[in-house]
């Protein structure tokens, strides 16, 4: 057989062929936007060079202890320059990031310290207490070093705990080396971060990210957020929230300057906006709701469109009005932990504009199409792996296959295995692909409420209820009963000063749904959330299970 001649002696060297690292994005910024502004936080305004020499001594610091290769550190930090710092100073080691949530408990944390073999544990003093608790339950026994935030509390104190560790988190740093040689990942394959799923049901379980996936996001975010040059960037989302969905990565791509924000709150957002002139942020439909239901006089004016990127449920075309009425863009997006964040965005056509506004809303309601990213995006039976018709009504499995999808399951080859089954990332959301190759979610394979043999959607139902004018956020769970085997139960958090009955919010729902669809029972009270703003179902569906 002849040789291919482009497959012959045209191999890879170090001159054609690198690893791809999101760490070299923050290094080029730094060579070519020295003086340009990094990080904003409080009084605090940290240009790129100090930014990535910061970073460097963190790294520094790090591998003086020990720490490289197959090592785990973990934060317990806000949205601070200390996390973004450990966002590029841990992998510098060739270690892996693991970023706690900050609302976890005690046990679920010490759970994470002993899963992931921490090592070296970052703590902000404001989660001392819980980590204190957490160490004292869990068995590893990581290097413990404090951060106490210089640059925020003079006008808005926030509580402080003892300190906890050995080691402070300035001094620690300031012992490294800033121009420290820091080295590339050998492979784009090796990890660089590690993020544990919510666990509602049982422990969680570890994703995790490697080099590719996580510079590949960082070009992609660009994209679908449209940022260009210089963005300014409002950390109102976590930061680890799956890795702050890479932005803490993507900022290096375009010079964008991170505005820091340790609690999301509409005065602060309005401040920030106005002061430093945010171009961009994301959140979830709650950061939505504390923006346009903020009173008065913690409202700012702007002269800038900020993009607000959301994931979650689409917003309600009333939202989605207040908030242009408000000088904010909203792009809609979707993804899970175990997709690097975000990886579908509703890539919206200008000629979409002039449709009638129902249609506008059906549109709007669809998640959209894949990253740039992303090679697969797919809908599939569970079972068979057969594509469901492209037609806007079969349901089944949403999918995904590409270089942002995660490495695995932390010690867990048999959740990984069932993950990737046939070659596809199982989501476990249930949607549906229309003609044009959008995908639009239904359910949770979970959430789906069977009444009486019929499929309801809880997504449907609450898209109904968020049509009310009092409603700011609504969840619908099944309940349990005798005659149907389930019926939707709703619970609704009414927006400040608006009152409405059960009977006005079922009322409401048989104008737009069946009559089987609507909510059986209406409850009225605070929805719980996650850190990120999700609502959490499983606690609404134990309390439904429980209501007489």
């Amino acid at each position: 057989m002849t040789a291919n001649p482009f497959e012959t002696d045209l191999d890879r060297n170090p001159a054609n062929y690198q690893p791809l690292t999101p760490l070299s994005h923050l290094a080029r910024t730094a060579s070519v936007y020295p003086d340009h502004t990094a990080i904003i936080h409080g009084a605090l305004k940290m240009d790129y060079r100090t930014f990535y020499a910061r970073s460097r001594q963190l790294a520094s610091s790090l591998a003086a202890r020990g720490i490289g290769k197959g090592d785990t550190v973990s934060v317990m930090l806000s949205n601070t320059p200390a996390m973004l710092e450990a966002h590029h100073g841990v992998p510098m080691t060739g270690a892996v990031l693991h970023s706690l949530n900050t609302r976890l408990d005690a046990a679920v944390i010490a759970f994470q310290l002993d899963h992931a073999n921490a090592k070296i544990l970052i703590v902000d003093r404001e989660f001392s207490a819980v980590m204190e608790q957490a160490l004292e339950l869990a068995n590893a026994s990581p290097l413990v070093i404090d951060y106490d935030d210089p640059n925020f509390g003079t006008d808005t104190p926030f509580p402080k705990g003892e300190r906890i560790g050995s080691l402070d988190y300035e001094k620690f740093l300031q012992a490294g080396d800033p121009e420290f040689e820091w080295s590339p990942p050998r492979d784009e394959w090796d990890s660089i971060s590690l993020n544990y799923t919510s666990g509602t049901t049982g422990n969680p379980k570890g994703v995790v990210y490697h080099h590719r996936g996580a510079a590949l996001m960082g070009y992609a975010n660009v994209i679908a957020s449209g940022t260009g040059k210089h963005p300014v960037y409002l950390w109102t989302l976590p930061m680890f929230h799956c890795n702050g969905w890479c932005f803490p990565w993507t900022l290096g791509v375009v010079a964008g300057t991170h505005v820091c924000l340790r609690w999301v709150r509409a005065g602060a957002i309005y401040d920030a906006i106005a002061d430093h002139g945010v171009t961009h942020l994301c959140g979830a439909p709650i950061v939505m709701a504390t923006l346009l239901n903020a009173p008065d006089d913690e409202k700012r004016a702007f002269e800038q469109q900020v993009s607000f990127n959301t994931a979650a449920a689409p917003p309600p075309e009333t939202v989605l009005a207040q908030m242009a009425e408000a000088g904010f863009e909203v792009v809609h997006l979707y993804g899970l932990t175990e997709t690097y964040g975000p990886a579908v965005v509703n890539e919206w056509h200008n000629d979409w504009d002039a449709l009638d506004p129902q249609r506008r809303i059906a549109l709007k309601a669809r998640q959209g199409v894949r990253y740039t990213a992303l090679e697969g995006l797919s809908v599939r039976h569970p079972e068979t792996m057969e594509t469901v018709p492209a037609d806007g009504e079969t349901i089944g499995e949403v999918m995904f296959r590409g270089n942002i999808v995660m490495k695995g399951y932390l010690k867990n080859p048999q959740a990984s295995a069932e993950a990737f089954s046939g070659g596809w990332f199982h989501s476990g959301d249930l949607g549906v692909m229309h003609p044009d190759g959008y995908i639009q979610l239904k359910d949770r394979s979970k959430d789906i409420i069977i009444s009486g043999g019929e499929n309801i959607s809880s997504i449907e139902v609450e898209d109904a209820l968020y049509k009310h004018p009092a409603v700011q956020a609504a969840a619908v769970v099944a309940r349990p009963d005798d005659k149907w085997g389930e019926t939707p139960c709703a619970f609704v958090e009414l927006k400040p000063g608006q009152t409405a009955s059960a009977d006005d919010m079922i009322e409401h729902c048989r104008t737009l749904l069946a009559r089987f669809k609507c909510p059986r029972l209406v409850v009225f009270q605070d929805l719980p959330k996650t850190s990120t703003g999700k609502i959490q179902k499983f606690i609404l569906r134990e309390h439904a299970r429980n209501i007489l």
